[in-house]
Protein backbone atom coordinates (compact mmCIF):
# COMPACT_ATOMS: atom_id res chain seq x y z
CA UNK A 1 0.00 0.00 0.00
CA UNK A 2 1.08 3.47 -0.86
CA UNK A 3 0.56 7.36 -1.75
CA UNK A 4 -1.18 7.16 -5.45
CA UNK A 5 -0.75 10.91 -6.28
CA UNK A 6 1.22 9.55 -9.10
CA UNK A 7 -1.06 7.08 -10.30
CA UNK A 8 -4.16 9.51 -10.43
CA UNK A 9 -2.07 11.64 -12.57
CA UNK A 10 -0.75 8.33 -14.94
CA UNK A 11 -4.84 7.75 -15.24
CA UNK A 12 -5.37 11.47 -16.09
CA UNK A 13 -3.18 11.11 -18.55
CA UNK A 14 -4.82 8.09 -20.27
CA UNK A 15 -7.93 10.66 -20.86
CA UNK A 16 -9.94 9.39 -17.73
CA UNK A 17 -9.56 12.50 -15.94
CA UNK A 18 -13.38 14.67 -16.49
CA UNK A 19 -14.96 11.13 -17.55
CA UNK A 20 -17.85 8.82 -15.11
CA UNK A 21 -14.27 7.62 -13.59
CA UNK A 22 -14.03 11.49 -11.60
CA UNK A 23 -15.61 10.42 -8.59
CA UNK A 24 -13.48 7.13 -8.44
CA UNK A 25 -10.07 9.34 -9.12
CA UNK A 26 -11.30 11.74 -6.47
CA UNK A 27 -11.08 9.04 -3.94
CA UNK A 28 -8.64 7.33 -5.06
CA UNK A 29 -6.17 10.60 -5.11
CA UNK A 30 -7.23 10.87 -1.31
CA UNK A 31 -6.32 7.17 -0.26
CA UNK A 32 -4.09 4.13 -1.48
CA UNK A 33 -2.83 2.23 -4.56
CA UNK A 34 -2.97 -1.46 -4.03
CA UNK A 35 -0.79 -3.79 -4.95
CA UNK A 36 -2.08 -7.54 -5.47
CA UNK A 37 1.60 -9.13 -4.73
CA UNK A 38 1.30 -7.46 -1.19
CA UNK A 39 -2.47 -9.28 -0.38
CA UNK A 40 -0.47 -12.81 -1.86
CA UNK A 41 -0.70 -13.18 -5.41
CA UNK A 42 2.28 -15.11 -6.79
CA UNK A 43 2.48 -14.12 -10.10
CA UNK A 44 3.93 -17.05 -11.51
CA UNK A 45 1.38 -18.89 -13.34
CA UNK A 46 0.51 -21.82 -10.81
CA UNK A 47 -0.74 -20.61 -7.95
CA UNK A 48 -4.36 -19.38 -7.98
CA UNK A 49 -3.95 -16.13 -7.39
CA UNK A 50 -8.11 -14.78 -7.63
CA UNK A 51 -8.09 -15.18 -3.55
CA UNK A 52 -5.31 -12.13 -3.40
CA UNK A 53 -6.64 -9.74 -6.51
CA UNK A 54 -10.38 -9.99 -4.42
CA UNK A 55 -8.92 -8.96 -1.29
CA UNK A 56 -6.70 -5.91 -2.97
CA UNK A 57 -10.52 -5.15 -4.43
CA UNK A 58 -12.17 -5.29 -1.23
CA UNK A 59 -9.56 -2.92 0.62
CA UNK A 60 -9.19 -0.68 -1.95
CA UNK A 61 -13.65 -0.59 -1.86
CA UNK A 62 -13.54 -0.36 1.98
CA UNK A 63 -11.38 2.60 1.83
CA UNK A 64 -13.73 4.87 -0.36
CA UNK A 65 -12.24 3.67 -3.64
CA UNK A 66 -8.77 3.10 -5.19
CA UNK A 67 -6.72 1.91 -8.03
CA UNK A 68 -5.54 -1.99 -7.23
CA UNK A 69 -2.14 -2.69 -9.50
CA UNK A 70 -2.09 -5.88 -11.25
CA UNK A 71 2.62 -5.69 -11.88
CA UNK A 72 3.99 -7.84 -14.52
CA UNK A 73 3.19 -11.65 -14.75
CA UNK A 74 0.90 -14.40 -14.89
CA UNK A 75 -1.87 -14.83 -12.55
CA UNK A 76 -3.99 -18.03 -13.13
CA UNK A 77 -7.07 -17.14 -11.68
CA UNK A 78 -11.00 -18.34 -11.05
CA UNK A 79 -13.84 -15.64 -10.35
CA UNK A 80 -12.79 -12.09 -9.77
CA UNK A 81 -15.38 -9.67 -8.00
CA UNK A 82 -15.29 -6.17 -9.22
CA UNK A 83 -16.59 -3.53 -6.85
CA UNK A 84 -17.55 -0.12 -6.65
CA UNK A 85 -15.21 2.70 -6.99
CA UNK A 86 -12.14 0.51 -7.50
CA UNK A 87 -9.80 0.69 -10.84
CA UNK A 88 -8.13 -2.41 -11.61
CA UNK A 89 -4.92 -1.63 -13.62
CA UNK A 90 -3.09 -4.11 -15.78
CA UNK A 91 0.37 -3.29 -15.83
CA UNK A 92 2.73 -3.73 -19.06
CA UNK A 93 3.45 -7.93 -19.34
CA UNK A 94 0.39 -8.73 -16.43
CA UNK A 95 -1.80 -11.68 -17.61
CA UNK A 96 -4.74 -12.54 -16.23
CA UNK A 97 -5.40 -16.09 -16.88
CA UNK A 98 -8.06 -18.24 -16.67
CA UNK A 99 -7.26 -21.20 -14.49
CA UNK A 100 -8.58 -24.48 -15.10
CA UNK A 101 -12.09 -25.40 -13.64
CA UNK A 102 -13.87 -25.71 -11.07
CA UNK A 103 -13.22 -23.38 -8.95
CA UNK A 104 -15.03 -20.51 -10.73
CA UNK A 105 -18.33 -18.80 -9.14
CA UNK A 106 -21.93 -20.62 -9.82
CA UNK A 107 -23.78 -19.12 -12.52
CA UNK A 108 -26.55 -17.18 -10.52
CA UNK A 109 -30.27 -17.97 -10.95
CA UNK A 110 -32.43 -15.67 -14.09
CA UNK A 111 -35.62 -17.55 -13.59
CA UNK A 112 -38.11 -16.99 -14.98
CA UNK A 113 -36.44 -15.42 -17.88
CA UNK A 114 -33.77 -18.20 -19.01
CA UNK A 115 -35.88 -19.32 -21.88
CA UNK A 116 -35.49 -16.15 -23.72
CA UNK A 117 -32.44 -16.04 -24.90
CA UNK A 118 -29.36 -18.75 -24.38
CA UNK A 119 -27.47 -19.73 -21.52
CA UNK A 120 -24.71 -16.75 -21.65
CA UNK A 121 -27.20 -13.94 -21.97
CA UNK A 122 -29.15 -15.13 -18.66
CA UNK A 123 -25.83 -15.48 -16.31
CA UNK A 124 -22.96 -13.51 -15.08
CA UNK A 125 -21.41 -14.28 -11.83
CA UNK A 126 -19.73 -18.21 -13.86
CA UNK A 127 -17.16 -15.72 -15.26
CA UNK A 128 -13.46 -14.70 -14.99
CA UNK A 129 -13.99 -11.60 -14.38
CA UNK A 130 -17.56 -10.10 -13.19
CA UNK A 131 -19.92 -7.11 -11.37
CA UNK A 132 -23.56 -6.54 -10.38
CA UNK A 133 -24.58 -3.43 -9.43
CA UNK A 134 -20.97 -1.75 -9.54
CA UNK A 135 -20.74 2.44 -11.05
CA UNK A 136 -17.76 4.23 -11.19
CA UNK A 137 -15.50 1.50 -11.56
CA UNK A 138 -12.63 0.54 -14.97
CA UNK A 139 -10.29 -1.44 -15.86
CA UNK A 140 -7.44 -0.70 -17.50
CA UNK A 141 -4.17 -2.05 -19.58
CA UNK A 142 -2.15 -1.94 -21.22
CA UNK A 143 -2.03 -5.82 -20.10
CA UNK A 144 -3.75 -8.79 -21.29
CA UNK A 145 -6.88 -10.81 -20.23
CA UNK A 146 -6.19 -14.44 -21.11
CA UNK A 147 -9.51 -16.66 -21.05
CA UNK A 148 -7.80 -20.38 -22.09
CA UNK A 149 -10.02 -22.98 -20.90
CA UNK A 150 -13.13 -20.79 -20.63
CA UNK A 151 -16.25 -22.61 -21.64
CA UNK A 152 -17.27 -21.03 -25.79
CA UNK A 153 -21.16 -22.03 -25.50
CA UNK A 154 -23.87 -23.93 -23.63
CA UNK A 155 -22.44 -27.71 -24.21
CA UNK A 156 -19.14 -29.03 -24.15
CA UNK A 157 -16.86 -28.97 -27.10
CA UNK A 158 -13.45 -30.92 -27.76
CA UNK A 159 -11.04 -30.10 -25.30
CA UNK A 160 -12.84 -27.27 -23.70
CA UNK A 161 -15.57 -27.89 -20.45
CA UNK A 162 -19.46 -27.66 -20.47
CA UNK A 163 -20.43 -24.24 -19.18
CA UNK A 164 -23.46 -26.27 -17.46
CA UNK A 165 -20.88 -28.30 -15.44
CA UNK A 166 -20.11 -27.09 -11.63
CA UNK A 167 -17.37 -24.67 -11.43
CA UNK A 168 -16.83 -23.93 -15.19
CA UNK A 169 -16.81 -20.21 -16.62
CA UNK A 170 -17.62 -19.03 -19.84
CA UNK A 171 -17.34 -15.29 -20.14
CA UNK A 172 -13.77 -13.05 -19.54
CA UNK A 173 -15.90 -10.38 -18.53
CA UNK A 174 -19.58 -9.94 -16.95
CA UNK A 175 -21.37 -7.08 -16.24
CA UNK A 176 -24.50 -6.51 -14.97
CA UNK A 177 -27.06 -3.52 -13.91
CA UNK A 178 -23.92 -1.83 -13.29
CA UNK A 179 -23.33 2.67 -14.10
CA UNK A 180 -20.31 4.43 -14.97
CA UNK A 181 -18.00 1.67 -15.96
CA UNK A 182 -14.72 2.10 -18.44
CA UNK A 183 -13.00 -0.44 -20.23
CA UNK A 184 -9.73 0.92 -22.06
CA UNK A 185 -6.06 0.07 -23.16
CA UNK A 186 -6.01 -3.80 -22.69
CA UNK A 187 -6.56 -7.01 -25.22
CA UNK A 188 -8.83 -10.19 -24.37
CA UNK A 189 -7.46 -13.28 -25.73
CA UNK A 190 -9.89 -16.08 -26.13
CA UNK A 191 -12.51 -14.85 -23.79
CA UNK A 192 -14.97 -17.71 -24.14
CA UNK A 193 -18.73 -17.25 -25.15
CA UNK A 194 -18.12 -13.34 -24.62
CA UNK A 195 -14.90 -11.50 -24.24
CA UNK A 196 -17.22 -8.90 -22.75
CA UNK A 197 -20.98 -9.23 -22.06
CA UNK A 198 -22.44 -5.71 -20.59
CA UNK A 199 -26.17 -6.11 -19.59
CA UNK A 200 -28.21 -3.26 -18.42
CA UNK A 201 -25.03 -0.90 -17.93
CA UNK A 202 -25.32 2.94 -18.56
CA UNK A 203 -22.64 5.15 -19.28
CA UNK A 204 -20.18 2.66 -20.45
CA UNK A 205 -17.34 3.05 -22.09
CA UNK A 206 -15.51 0.53 -24.60
CA UNK A 207 -11.99 2.18 -25.67
CA UNK A 208 -9.11 0.83 -27.51
CA UNK A 209 -9.25 -2.99 -26.79
CA UNK A 210 -8.03 -5.42 -28.71
CA UNK A 211 -10.09 -8.61 -28.51
CA UNK A 212 -8.93 -11.91 -30.24
CA UNK A 213 -11.39 -14.44 -29.29
CA UNK A 214 -13.39 -17.83 -30.31
CA UNK A 215 -16.76 -16.56 -30.06
CA UNK A 216 -18.28 -12.70 -29.48
CA UNK A 217 -15.87 -10.49 -28.81
CA UNK A 218 -18.24 -7.56 -26.91
CA UNK A 219 -21.86 -7.70 -26.77
CA UNK A 220 -23.49 -4.97 -25.49
CA UNK A 221 -27.14 -5.90 -24.40
CA UNK A 222 -29.78 -3.53 -22.71
CA UNK A 223 -27.59 -0.35 -22.11
CA UNK A 224 -27.74 2.99 -22.98
CA UNK A 225 -24.99 5.81 -23.33
CA UNK A 226 -22.31 3.67 -24.87
CA UNK A 227 -19.59 4.42 -26.83
CA UNK A 228 -17.28 1.83 -28.36
CA UNK A 229 -13.71 3.57 -29.98
CA UNK A 230 -10.94 2.84 -31.67
CA UNK A 231 -11.27 -1.12 -31.00
CA UNK A 232 -10.10 -4.20 -32.90
CA UNK A 233 -12.02 -7.65 -32.79
CA UNK A 234 -11.19 -10.44 -34.11
CA UNK A 235 -13.92 -13.55 -34.16
CA UNK A 236 -13.85 -15.95 -36.69
CA UNK A 237 -16.62 -18.22 -35.33
CA UNK A 238 -18.65 -15.37 -34.42
CA UNK A 239 -19.45 -11.70 -33.83
CA UNK A 240 -17.01 -9.15 -33.21
CA UNK A 241 -19.41 -5.97 -32.05
CA UNK A 242 -22.58 -7.03 -31.14
CA UNK A 243 -26.03 -5.08 -29.83
CA UNK A 244 -28.40 -6.84 -27.82
CA UNK A 245 -31.72 -5.89 -26.28
CA UNK A 246 -32.94 -9.63 -24.70
CA UNK A 247 -35.09 -10.22 -22.17
CA UNK A 248 -32.38 -11.35 -19.75
CA UNK A 249 -33.53 -8.12 -17.29
CA UNK A 250 -37.38 -9.49 -17.09
CA UNK A 251 -38.16 -6.73 -19.42
CA UNK A 252 -38.14 -5.25 -23.04
CA UNK A 253 -35.13 -2.92 -22.30
CA UNK A 254 -33.69 -0.70 -25.91
CA UNK A 255 -30.46 -0.64 -26.33
CA UNK A 256 -29.78 3.17 -26.93
CA UNK A 257 -27.83 5.92 -27.22
CA UNK A 258 -24.52 4.28 -28.96
CA UNK A 259 -21.83 5.39 -30.89
CA UNK A 260 -19.50 2.73 -32.65
CA UNK A 261 -16.38 4.69 -34.54
CA UNK A 262 -12.91 4.20 -35.30
CA UNK A 263 -13.27 0.22 -34.74
CA UNK A 264 -12.00 -2.47 -36.74
CA UNK A 265 -13.80 -5.85 -37.00
CA UNK A 266 -12.27 -9.07 -38.61
CA UNK A 267 -12.68 -13.02 -39.12
CA UNK A 268 -8.86 -14.14 -39.31
CA UNK A 269 -7.55 -17.20 -37.46
CA UNK A 270 -7.75 -17.13 -33.79
CA UNK A 271 -4.48 -15.49 -32.54
CA UNK A 272 -3.74 -13.96 -35.74
CA UNK A 273 -4.50 -10.57 -34.49
CA UNK A 274 -2.71 -10.84 -31.34
CA UNK A 275 0.70 -11.89 -33.72
CA UNK A 276 -0.14 -9.67 -36.38
CA UNK A 277 -0.11 -12.50 -39.05
CA UNK A 278 -4.01 -12.04 -40.02
CA UNK A 279 -4.09 -15.89 -41.24
CA UNK A 280 -7.39 -16.63 -43.62
CA UNK A 281 -9.50 -19.06 -42.33
CA UNK A 282 -10.54 -22.46 -44.77
CA UNK A 283 -12.54 -20.88 -47.32
CA UNK A 284 -14.37 -24.60 -47.34
CA UNK A 285 -15.55 -23.89 -43.78
CA UNK A 286 -19.08 -22.42 -44.76
CA UNK A 287 -19.52 -21.49 -41.23
CA UNK A 288 -17.13 -19.49 -40.90
CA UNK A 289 -15.83 -16.18 -40.61
CA UNK A 290 -18.38 -14.44 -38.98
CA UNK A 291 -16.02 -11.57 -37.49
CA UNK A 292 -18.55 -8.49 -37.80
CA UNK A 293 -20.57 -5.59 -36.18
CA UNK A 294 -24.51 -6.71 -35.73
CA UNK A 295 -27.13 -5.80 -34.22
CA UNK A 296 -29.57 -8.84 -33.02
CA UNK A 297 -30.49 -11.87 -33.00
CA UNK A 298 -31.58 -10.94 -29.72
CA UNK A 299 -34.04 -7.81 -29.80
CA UNK A 300 -36.94 -8.11 -27.55
CA UNK A 301 -36.35 -4.20 -26.38
CA UNK A 302 -35.06 -2.54 -29.42
CA UNK A 303 -32.08 -0.27 -30.78
CA UNK A 304 -32.56 3.34 -30.70
CA UNK A 305 -30.12 6.29 -31.57
CA UNK A 306 -27.08 4.33 -32.63
CA UNK A 307 -24.16 5.93 -34.57
CA UNK A 308 -21.43 3.44 -36.74
CA UNK A 309 -19.38 5.24 -38.63
CA UNK A 310 -15.52 5.13 -39.96
CA UNK A 311 -15.11 1.34 -39.08
CA UNK A 312 -13.64 -1.36 -40.96
CA UNK A 313 -14.43 -4.72 -41.80
CA UNK A 314 -11.90 -7.29 -43.30
CA UNK A 315 -12.37 -11.58 -44.11
CA UNK A 316 -15.90 -11.35 -42.26
CA UNK A 317 -19.65 -10.96 -42.91
CA UNK A 318 -21.30 -7.91 -44.04
CA UNK A 319 -23.28 -5.18 -41.30
CA UNK A 320 -26.06 -6.74 -40.04
CA UNK A 321 -29.34 -4.89 -38.71
CA UNK A 322 -31.75 -7.42 -37.05
CA UNK A 323 -35.02 -7.15 -35.16
CA UNK A 324 -36.83 -10.03 -35.06
CA UNK A 325 -38.38 -10.42 -31.40
CA UNK A 326 -40.73 -7.53 -30.98
CA UNK A 327 -38.40 -4.75 -30.38
CA UNK A 328 -38.21 -1.25 -31.90
CA UNK A 329 -34.80 -0.22 -34.16
CA UNK A 330 -35.18 3.53 -35.05
CA UNK A 331 -32.99 6.22 -35.76
CA UNK A 332 -29.77 4.47 -36.79
CA UNK A 333 -26.80 5.64 -38.91
CA UNK A 334 -24.52 3.29 -41.24
CA UNK A 335 -21.30 5.71 -41.99
CA UNK A 336 -18.20 5.96 -43.87
CA UNK A 337 -17.62 2.39 -43.88
CA UNK A 338 -15.01 0.21 -45.95
CA UNK A 339 -15.56 -3.14 -45.99
CA UNK A 340 -12.88 -5.91 -47.62
CA UNK A 341 -13.39 -9.67 -48.59
CA UNK A 342 -16.91 -10.24 -47.33
CA UNK A 343 -18.30 -13.34 -46.96
CA UNK A 344 -22.44 -12.52 -47.35
CA UNK A 345 -24.46 -9.90 -47.70
CA UNK A 346 -22.37 -6.36 -47.42
CA UNK A 347 -25.65 -5.29 -45.38
CA UNK A 348 -28.15 -7.07 -44.12
CA UNK A 349 -31.53 -5.22 -42.58
CA UNK A 350 -34.38 -7.65 -41.04
CA UNK A 351 -37.45 -6.83 -39.65
CA UNK A 352 -38.89 -10.52 -38.56
CA UNK A 353 -40.90 -12.52 -36.78
CA UNK A 354 -38.90 -15.49 -34.19
CA UNK A 355 -40.82 -13.16 -31.45
CA UNK A 356 -38.32 -15.33 -28.72
CA UNK A 357 -40.14 -13.33 -25.31
CA UNK A 358 -43.04 -14.02 -22.95
CA UNK A 359 -46.48 -14.71 -25.02
CA UNK A 360 -48.52 -12.13 -26.34
CA UNK A 361 -44.51 -10.48 -27.86
CA UNK A 362 -46.21 -8.97 -31.45
CA UNK A 363 -43.49 -8.06 -34.72
CA UNK A 364 -41.73 -4.65 -33.77
CA UNK A 365 -40.64 -2.22 -35.83
CA UNK A 366 -37.75 -1.11 -38.21
CA UNK A 367 -37.70 2.37 -39.05
CA UNK A 368 -35.20 5.59 -39.88
CA UNK A 369 -32.14 4.30 -40.94
CA UNK A 370 -29.44 6.26 -42.94
CA UNK A 371 -26.77 4.13 -44.77
CA UNK A 372 -24.13 6.23 -46.79
CA UNK A 373 -19.85 6.05 -47.83
CA UNK A 374 -19.83 2.44 -47.66
CA UNK A 375 -17.65 0.74 -50.27
CA UNK A 376 -17.67 -2.92 -50.14
CA UNK A 377 -15.43 -5.44 -51.86
CA UNK A 378 -16.84 -9.30 -51.47
CA UNK A 379 -14.67 -11.68 -53.67
CA UNK A 380 -16.13 -14.95 -52.17
CA UNK A 381 -19.60 -13.83 -52.24
CA UNK A 382 -22.35 -13.15 -54.39
CA UNK A 383 -25.18 -11.60 -52.41
CA UNK A 384 -26.42 -8.46 -52.85
CA UNK A 385 -27.35 -6.38 -49.60
CA UNK A 386 -30.84 -7.21 -48.29
CA UNK A 387 -33.56 -4.82 -47.01
CA UNK A 388 -36.36 -7.15 -46.01
CA UNK A 389 -39.59 -6.95 -43.38
CA UNK A 390 -42.40 -9.15 -43.61
CA UNK A 391 -46.52 -9.01 -44.78
CA UNK A 392 -47.80 -6.07 -43.04
CA UNK A 393 -45.06 -5.08 -41.20
CA UNK A 394 -42.49 -3.24 -43.82
CA UNK A 395 -39.08 -2.21 -43.01
CA UNK A 396 -39.73 2.20 -43.28
CA UNK A 397 -37.57 4.93 -44.14
CA UNK A 398 -34.59 3.79 -45.28
CA UNK A 399 -31.62 5.99 -47.21
CA UNK A 400 -28.91 4.66 -49.27
CA UNK A 401 -26.24 7.03 -50.34
CA UNK A 402 -22.87 7.17 -52.04
CA UNK A 403 -22.07 3.24 -51.63
CA UNK A 404 -19.86 0.99 -54.10
CA UNK A 405 -20.13 -2.79 -54.03
CA UNK A 406 -18.02 -5.48 -56.12
CA UNK A 407 -18.49 -8.93 -55.56
CA UNK A 408 -18.18 -12.43 -57.84
CA UNK A 409 -21.05 -12.50 -59.65
CA UNK A 410 -21.64 -15.25 -62.16
CA UNK A 411 -25.13 -16.29 -61.74
CA UNK A 412 -27.37 -17.38 -64.46
CA UNK A 413 -30.54 -16.09 -66.07
CA UNK A 414 -32.16 -18.84 -63.84
CA UNK A 415 -30.87 -17.30 -60.88
CA UNK A 416 -33.15 -14.00 -62.01
CA UNK A 417 -35.79 -16.44 -61.85
CA UNK A 418 -35.65 -17.64 -58.22
CA UNK A 419 -38.43 -16.34 -55.70
CA UNK A 420 -37.07 -16.38 -52.45
CA UNK A 421 -38.48 -17.80 -49.58
CA UNK A 422 -40.11 -15.32 -46.81
CA UNK A 423 -38.93 -17.22 -43.46
CA UNK A 424 -40.43 -14.80 -41.10
CA UNK A 425 -39.77 -17.18 -38.15
CA UNK A 426 -36.35 -17.87 -39.34
CA UNK A 427 -33.13 -17.28 -37.66
CA UNK A 428 -31.75 -14.13 -38.94
CA UNK A 429 -29.23 -14.26 -41.67
CA UNK A 430 -29.06 -14.07 -45.02
CA UNK A 431 -28.29 -17.63 -46.10
CA UNK A 432 -31.67 -18.26 -44.68
CA UNK A 433 -33.17 -16.41 -48.05
CA UNK A 434 -31.37 -18.99 -50.60
CA UNK A 435 -30.48 -17.50 -54.00
CA UNK A 436 -30.95 -14.11 -54.46
CA UNK A 437 -32.24 -12.59 -57.91
CA UNK A 438 -30.23 -9.43 -57.32
CA UNK A 439 -27.00 -8.27 -57.93
CA UNK A 440 -27.04 -5.02 -56.21
CA UNK A 441 -29.82 -4.61 -53.98
CA UNK A 442 -32.58 -6.74 -52.88
CA UNK A 443 -35.40 -5.37 -50.80
CA UNK A 444 -39.07 -7.01 -49.60
CA UNK A 445 -41.70 -5.37 -47.71
CA UNK A 446 -40.44 -1.72 -47.35
CA UNK A 447 -42.13 1.60 -47.33
CA UNK A 448 -40.10 5.42 -47.75
CA UNK A 449 -37.02 3.84 -49.63
CA UNK A 450 -34.53 5.93 -50.83
CA UNK A 451 -31.01 5.09 -53.32
CA UNK A 452 -28.57 7.29 -54.50
CA UNK A 453 -25.36 6.88 -55.99
CA UNK A 454 -25.18 3.37 -55.78
CA UNK A 455 -22.96 1.55 -58.00
CA UNK A 456 -22.44 -2.28 -57.82
CA UNK A 457 -19.59 -3.95 -60.33
CA UNK A 458 -18.94 -8.48 -60.22
CA UNK A 459 -16.05 -9.69 -61.56
CA UNK A 460 -18.11 -12.28 -63.58
CA UNK A 461 -21.12 -11.73 -66.02
CA UNK A 462 -24.39 -11.54 -64.19
CA UNK A 463 -27.83 -12.08 -65.21
CA UNK A 464 -30.01 -11.18 -62.67
CA UNK A 465 -31.32 -7.55 -62.25
CA UNK A 466 -29.50 -5.03 -60.32
CA UNK A 467 -32.58 -3.94 -58.32
CA UNK A 468 -34.88 -6.33 -56.80
CA UNK A 469 -38.28 -4.66 -55.39
CA UNK A 470 -41.20 -6.81 -53.96
CA UNK A 471 -44.33 -4.99 -52.35
CA UNK A 472 -41.84 -1.50 -52.05
CA UNK A 473 -44.29 1.47 -51.60
CA UNK A 474 -42.65 4.59 -51.87
CA UNK A 475 -39.13 3.86 -53.60
CA UNK A 476 -36.99 6.83 -55.57
CA UNK A 477 -33.47 6.09 -57.11
CA UNK A 478 -31.25 8.84 -57.78
CA UNK A 479 -27.95 9.13 -60.23
CA UNK A 480 -27.61 5.07 -59.93
CA UNK A 481 -24.08 4.01 -61.74
CA UNK A 482 -25.00 1.66 -64.38
CA UNK A 483 -23.59 0.06 -67.25
CA UNK A 484 -23.61 2.16 -70.21
CA UNK A 485 -25.02 -0.92 -72.33
CA UNK A 486 -27.44 -2.85 -70.03
CA UNK A 487 -27.77 -6.91 -70.64
CA UNK A 488 -29.83 -7.52 -67.63
CA UNK A 489 -32.76 -5.67 -66.47
CA UNK A 490 -32.18 -2.77 -64.17
CA UNK A 491 -35.39 -3.27 -62.00
CA UNK A 492 -37.30 -5.98 -61.26
CA UNK A 493 -40.48 -4.98 -59.88
CA UNK A 494 -43.70 -6.84 -57.94
CA UNK A 495 -46.59 -5.59 -56.15
CA UNK A 496 -44.80 -2.45 -55.44
CA UNK A 497 -46.14 1.26 -55.84
CA UNK A 498 -45.15 5.08 -56.33
CA UNK A 499 -41.58 3.81 -57.68
CA UNK A 500 -39.51 6.32 -59.31
CA UNK A 501 -36.15 6.32 -61.03
CA UNK A 502 -34.38 9.43 -62.76
CA UNK A 503 -31.02 10.51 -63.80
CA UNK A 504 -29.65 7.18 -63.45
CA UNK A 505 -28.06 6.77 -67.11
CA UNK A 506 -29.23 4.67 -69.25
CA UNK A 507 -32.58 4.42 -67.57
CA UNK A 508 -34.85 6.88 -68.49
CA UNK A 509 -36.61 9.34 -65.68
CA UNK A 510 -39.43 6.31 -65.27
CA UNK A 511 -42.53 7.03 -62.07
CA UNK A 512 -44.72 4.37 -62.18
CA UNK A 513 -47.80 4.31 -59.78
CA UNK A 514 -48.75 0.70 -59.40
CA UNK A 515 -46.94 -2.57 -60.72
CA UNK A 516 -47.72 -5.91 -60.16
CA UNK A 517 -45.02 -7.26 -62.26
CA UNK A 518 -42.22 -5.50 -64.83
CA UNK A 519 -38.55 -5.09 -65.49
CA UNK A 520 -36.76 -1.45 -65.77
CA UNK A 521 -36.25 -0.65 -68.89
Amino acid sequence: MRSTRRDVFRLAALGLAGTVLAPALARAAQGAAFDIKSFGAAGDGRQIDSAAINRAIAAAASGGGGIVRIPAGRYACHSIHLQSLVTLVLEPGATILAAPPPGFDAPDSNAPWEAYQDFGHNHWHNSLIWGEGVHDAAILGPGLIWGHGLARGDASEPGLPSALAPGVANKAIALKRCRNIVLRDFAIREGGHFGIIATGVDNLTIDGLTIDTNRDGMNVDCCRNVEITDCYVNSPTDDGICLKSSYALGEARATENVTIRGCHVTGYQLGSLLDAAYRPVDRRDPGVPTGRIKFGTESNGGFKNIAVNNCTFASCRGFALETVDGGIAEDITFTDITMRDIRNAPLFLRLGARLRGPAGTQVGRLRRVIISDVTCYAPASDMPAIICGIDDHPVEDVSIDTVFFMHRGGASALAAQVVPPEADRAYPEPREFGPLPAQGLFVRHARGLSVSNFEVETERPDARPFYWLDDVQGADFFRLRLPRRLTTPAFSLRDSSDFRVFASGPVADTRLDNVSHASVP
